[in-house]
């Protein structure tokens, strides 16, 4: 009888441990699924997302709040990854436009597009007419780069004007996460200081991760007073504010088409590989 109570109560162990382990893998495969079931985007067809803020920045640069789904929904967008955003031209035509949100996933429920409007821009048009309440067309996720905490000892970047979406986006990332150790190094270039987009929140970076971010503003026709860089980004500049060629850091770069070809011409002749470069 003994034999048969000792015996007994092993399956009982043995049962509730399945019991437990059933449960557990449960749970972890429904915890696992979720934000996939949050994530609103889609590669494959556009979906359309409410206007329900708009902010000037300045005179042809605001800032776009765009409502998801559901209070806990999520974009979905990898780091470094961008939108395409459709919309019609001045003369009613279809026009799409990649995009990159200045908001990650960590910001439920909505997401932001910071977008300079230029005065032939196509898309530029579209947002220019954009009111509240009306809907924007955006597929995704799309881009070549993907990013992954830890993957480089620093980064460097080279941003000119709106260029520097994805860049904020990537530093973001890296910052935010306390287990992520990688430092950032931006060259960040425009025309005025009132050209300057984001500054305010580049700033606020800097000051809340000093040993970790560090950011050299250089205008074409600076003010007065300016103790940032002068003219065009320089290889001397680059040499000065991004970390040496090695094997673990990598130079990002995304401006205009001029620059970024400068940039690579610099990159190339101050000894980084192919390998160390990656252009948005």
């Amino acid at each position: 009888m003994e034999v048969l109570h000792a015996l007994d109560s092993q399956v009982l162990i043995g049962l509730a441990a399945a019991l437990i382990a059933i449960v557990a893998g449960a749970v972890f495969l429904f915890s696992s699924r979720k934000p996939a079931s949050r994530a609103c985007l889609d590669p494959e067809k556009f979906k359309e997302f409410k206007l329900v803020k708009r902010t000037k920045l300045s005179h042809n640069v605001a800032k776009f709040t765009f409502i998801l789904p559901k209070p806990d929904s999520i974009l979905g967008l990898p780091i470094g990854q961008h939108l395409s955003c459709r919309g019609k031209d001045g003369q009613g035509e279809e026009v799409i436009k990649s995009y990159t949100p200045t908001t990650l996933d960590s910001d439920v429920g909505y997401f932001e597009l910071v977008i300079k409007m230029y005065p032939q821009g196509r898309m530029s048009h579209h947002f220019r007419e954009m009111r509240i309440g009306d809907y924007l067309a955006v597929k995704g996720p799309k881009g070549r780069f993907k990013y992954q905490p830890g993957q480089v000892h620093a980064f460097g970047m080279l941003a000119g004007g709106s260029g520097i979406t994805p860049m904020y986006q990537v530093a973001r990332a890296i910052l935010e996460n306390p287990n992520d150790k990688t430092k950032v190094h931006l060259i960040y270039a425009n025309v005025t200081l009132e050209d300057i987009l984001l500054k305010e929140e580049l700033d606020l970076l800097a000051k809340r991760y000093p040993d970790r971010f560090k950011i050299y503003y250089v205008l074409n026709q600076p003010p007065e007073v300016w103790d940032g860089g002068v003219g065009f980004v320089s290889k001397e500049m680059i040499k000065a504010h991004c970390p040496a060629p090695a094997a673990d850091i990598k130079i990002l770069r995304c401006g205009p088409p001029p620059m970024n070809k400068a940039m690579g011409d610099h990159l190339d002749a101050l000894g980084y590989s192919a390998e160390m470069q990656f252009q948005f």
